[in-house]
Formats: C-alpha cells, sequence, structure tokens
C-alpha cells in the first residue's frame, strides 16, 4: 500500500468516523447525565436527515432557474440550522413525554431502557408509513469538487464533512467546560443528588442534553445525506447501534471518549476494506468488515473494560 493510497484511505475513515462519533456525542452525553442508553438516537439521526432533506428541496424550488434562487451555501446553511432546530425539538419532546414521567416516578431503569428502544421503532415505522418503504435521494446542496494533491483525490463535501464535525466536537467540548449550562450538565453526571439542592434546574439542563444531542445528530444526517446521497427509513438502526459501541469503546460519558471512539471505528472498517485489496489479504473482503470491527472493539473493552477514557464509577452502599 502506497502512502498515497494510505491517505485516500485515512481521508476515507475519517468522512466515516466523523458520522460515528457525532452520533456517539448524543449517547454518552445522555448517559453521562441520566445513566441512560437512549436507543433511539439512531433513529433520530434518521428523522434528521429526512427533515433536512424537505427543508434542502423546499429551498431549492424557491426561486429555482431565476435571480431569487438562494446561493448553495445559504440553502446549505439554512438545511443544516432548520434541521437542527427541528430535531432538538423532536428530542425534548421524546424526553418529555416517554422519559420523564418514568423517571418522576421513579421507575426502573430497565422500563427506560425498553422505552427507548420502543421509540426507535415507532420513528422507523411512523417513517415508513408516512413516506414509504422506497429510498429517497438527497438533493445535492452545493456542486461537488474534485481536488488531487500527491495522487490523494478528494471532494469540497469530504473536507466539509470532517472540517465541520472536527470544529463542532472541538466547540461541544469547550461549552462543557466554560458554560454554566456545560458545568451544570458535568456536575449532575457526578452526583444527581446534591445538584438539586445547589439550586440547578434538573429538568432544565436534561433538556438541554436532549437538544444538543438531538442536534449533533441531525447534523450527521445532513452530512450522511450530502456526502451520500441515499435516505432510508432504516438507516439510524445499524449506525445507530455501531455509534453506540463506540461511544462504549471510548468510554461511554466522556466526550473525549465519543470523539476517539467514533473515529476509531471508521478507521477499522475503512481499513479492513482496503487492506483486503492488499496482495494476499484478497479473502479480506468488505463482508468481513464488521466481524473484525467488533472482534477488534471487543479485545479493547477487554483489556479496558471501561473505555479508552471511562472511569469506573464507585458508588457507597
Amino acid at each position: 500500500m502506497t502512502l498515497g493510497i494510505f491517505l485516500q484511505h485515512l481521508l476515507n475513515a475519517m468522512q466515516w468516523g466523523s458520522f460515528y462519533a457525532l452520533i456517539a456525542l448524543g449517547y454518552t452525553m445522555v448517559y453521562g447525565v441520566l445513566l441512560l442508553i437512549n436507543f433511539a438516537h439512531g433513529d433520530i439521526f434518521m428523522v434528521g436527515a429526512y427533515i433536512g432533506f424537505f427543508i434542502a428541496t423546499f429551498l431549492l424550488g424557491l426561486g429555482a432557474g431565476t435571480a431569487l434562487a438562494l446561493p448553495s451555501w445559504v440553502i446549505l446553511a439554512l438545511t443544516i440550522l432548520g434541521s437542527m432546530i427541528l430535531t432538538a425539538g423532536v428530542g425534548v419532546t421524546i424526553e418529555r413525554v416517554a422519559y420523564r414521567p418514568l423517571r418522576e416516578r421513579g421507575a426502573n431503569r430497565l422500563y427506560l431502557v425498553i422505552t427507548a428502544l420502543m421509540i426507535g421503532l415507532f420513528l422507523e415505522y411512523l417513517n415508513l408509513s408516512t413516506l414509504g418503504a422506497a429510498d429517497r435521494g438527497f438533493p445535492e446542496l452545493i456542486p461537488t469538487q474534485v481536488y488531487t494533491v500527491g495522487g490523494v483525490s478528494f471532494t469540497n463535501i469530504k473536507l466539509i464533512v470532517i472540517g465541520l464535525s472536527v470544529v463542532v466536537m472541538i466547540g461541544l467540548e469547550m461549552f462543557l467546560r466554560r458554560t454554566k449550562i456545560g458545568i451544570a450538565m458535568r456536575a449532575i453526571s457526578y452526583d444527581k443528588v446534591a445538584v438539586p439542592l445547589m439550586g440547578v434546574p434538573v429538568n432544565t439542563i436534561i433538556a438541554a442534553t436532549f437538544v444538543i444531542g438531538s442536534s449533533l445528530a441531525a447534523l450527521a444526517g445532513i452530512m450522511y445525506g450530502s456526502a451520500y446521497h441515499v435516505l432510508s427509513f432504516d438507516m439510524g438502526i445499524l449506525i445507530g447501534w455501531k455509534a453506540f459501541i463506540a461511544a462504549v469503546v471510548g468510554g461511554i460519558g466522556e466526550i473525549r471518549g465519543a470523539m476517539v471512539g467514533g473515529f476509531l471505528l471508521g478507521f477499522i472498517e475503512i481499513f479492513v476494506v482496503a487492506l483486503g485489496q492488499v496482495p494476499g489479504f484478497e479473502w479480506l473482503s468488505s463482508t468481513y468488515r464488521d466481524l473484525v470491527s467488533f472482534t477488534i472493539l471487543l479485545v479493547i473493552l477487554t483489556i479496558r473494560p471501561t473505555g479508552i477514557f471511562g472511569v469506573a464509577r464507585r458508588q457507597k452502599i
């Protein structure tokens, strides 16, 4: 494998890992605050992608072919913003209607997990029953341009996906460490009993957590649609489960862990397929991608059960 081919696969892995990392952030934030695995989060990713599809289609139709047509970068920005806002509303609604009543009644955490699975199925089959089973093509929001540097080819879409993901992740880390809401989220994750006594509005902070997590899932959905242009009602199932695994491997509850776990899973998957093109490794086809990826991640968890950045929680009895 030459250096040019390696760099080519590296860029592909960074793009693929960006989707996992952004979705994994939602899992890890909700778990950090509520100790809840929000298994509906993968389908929030799907909802965000479909909301972005309808917003983009509407904006592209405004003044199409006339001088009133919006510039492509404006359409992309409005699509991302609109999808993040509306998807955040979906996430908060789910928390308010499905999770909060159970939490306030002191329900067993298992019931919350079952409810999360039910919400995910509800979103999938609501999409299926209203929009049908046919895949939808995500519109091209900005013209794709291909660049070649030193034998490595990449598109402007790929650069936007990687660059925007890294900026958002760094911004989220700074938000959690330097703002009152972020500090409150971290405080709740450490001591849910003492925080309300300090005057922190717990329900407001939890709602803010779902707003941020759902917004990031919507951003991942828009970028996924822009990169691959195919949407389906069940697109959130497999990628959602993999993002959850990435969050666990990185250390669920840790923002840095979600980032590292997402990119690590993306690297493993892409390079397993790339290695199958090397003489002597032809048997390692794309069908083995998930098997090899999960085996490597299982080994990591065997060596470090709390994940790469995870810390074992100790509870006094």
